[in-house]
């Protein structure tokens, strides 16, 4: 019998969690130590979700001492940077979830200590496994919309506000954008092969969190639960994005991919205060083109699935550290998310339009 792969926890919240539950139904997975820097948590942690034999640790450091083949990281946004780094640095591949990291330099660092570690560093977005996100992005990669010039991406929630590290920027680095904008730039980015931006002139704004009718912890609330961006990206494409935890408003707006020959239209899936954003599926896509002369919009079916998407994100993760592959969702493409984030901050806190720099890893 092959021997199992050695998983190790870091962080022990509720992402951390959802984790275990996906490792757990994997026959060919051991769960081997959870840690936290709160004492206590990680085991009880170990205790709740029955992880037979897993060791606890106050210490990440402690932790990737053990003969280890992959870790998840699933600390607050601020610990992505140093525990995936060690991680690395002690031999580990890693799977860190979303946002990769709080700046654009921290994923720089993070990219290149893979590199050099020569371990895989993949990061948790899993809607990419999602039939219908896939679906679109063959159609688009196929070339039937001709050369997409513009797109139009992110979403709003009327009310979706969390609380907690999520609006702390000490411990998030951002806000929305850092909670679901993620998620969008990833749906246009990797659909249309991530190509890198080259601007960024933003807005942001906090008008709700920080207000006491709308959030009940508003006096801690310091990051921005709304922001919009125009990007220009390589290749002549220009990237409309916006973002929005609350507002007085039952959408920003449909994802729009505008090629020469075509154009596609994504509604989100879901209903309700806490949905229009692009953290779960795919609720309608449509194409628009002519026919001799006529303009058509053709309905493309959305697939009707059972799959788990999270625990797909996750066994792939397994399956590429069994079979020495590449990371199923690199951290040299997300850097160039992080990028934008990061930009899209910097031109709101200025004032005007950026540059975005990211380097060529080698």
């Amino acid at each position: 019998m092959t021997q199992a792969i050695q998983i190790g926890i870091i962080g022990s919240g509720g992402i951390a969690a959802a984790h275990a539950r996906a490792y757990k139904k994997m026959p060919d997975v051991k769960i081997v130590a959870v840690a936290d820097v709160i004492p206590g948590k990680a085991k009880e942690f170990i205790e709740k979700l029955e992880l037979k034999d897993a060791k606890a640790f106050d210490d990440h450091r402690e932790l990737l001492q053990l003969d280890l083949d992959g870790v998840s990281i699933c600390t607050p946004n601020v610990a992505h940077h140093p525990t995936t780094v060690d991680s690395l640095s002690a031999g580990k591949h890693v799977l860190v979830e979303k946002p990769m990291a709080v700046t654009l330099q921290q994923a720089i660092e993070m990219v290149e200590a893979s590199k050099k570690a020569d371990r895989m560093l993949s990061v948790g977005f899993q809607p990419r496994y999602d039939p219908n996100m896939q679906a679109v992005k063959e159609l688009v990669q196929s070339g039937q919309l001709g050369n997409v010039y513009y797109v139009q991406a992110g979403g709003g929630r009327r009310r979706g506000m969390p609380r907690g590290t999520f609006i702390n920027k000490e411990l998030a680095g951002a806000g929305a954008m850092a909670d679901i904008g993620c998620y969008s730039l990833d749906l246009a980015l990797n659909t249309l092969g991530y190509p890198k931006p080259l601007t960024v002139s933003a807005y942001t704004s906090n008008h709700f969190g920080t207000n006491p009718l709308y959030h009940q912890e508003a006096d801690r609330f310091d990051v921005e639960d709304f922001g919009t961006a125009f990007i220009r990206l390589e290749g002549g494409i220009v990237l409309n994005f916006k973002i929005s935890w609350a507002m007085h408003m039952d959408s920003l707006g449909p994802t729009l991919f505008l090629g020469t020959d075509a154009g596609l239209k994504l509604t989100p899936a879901g209903s309700g205060p806490w949905s229009g954003v692009w953290d779960g599926g795919i609720g309608e896509i449509s194409m628009f083109h002519d026919i001799k002369g006529h303009h058509v919009e053709t309905e493309i079916p959305v697939k009707q699935h059972q799959l788990d998407i999270f625990y797909e994100k996750v066994r792939d993760f397994v399956v590429s550290i069994k079979e020495s592959r590449s990371a199923p969702i690199p951290g040299e493409q997300i850097v160039i998310n992080q990028a934008i984030i990061d930009g899209i901050l910097r031109s709101s806190d200025e004032g005007r339009e950026v540059s975005v720099d990211i380097p060529n890893f080698k």
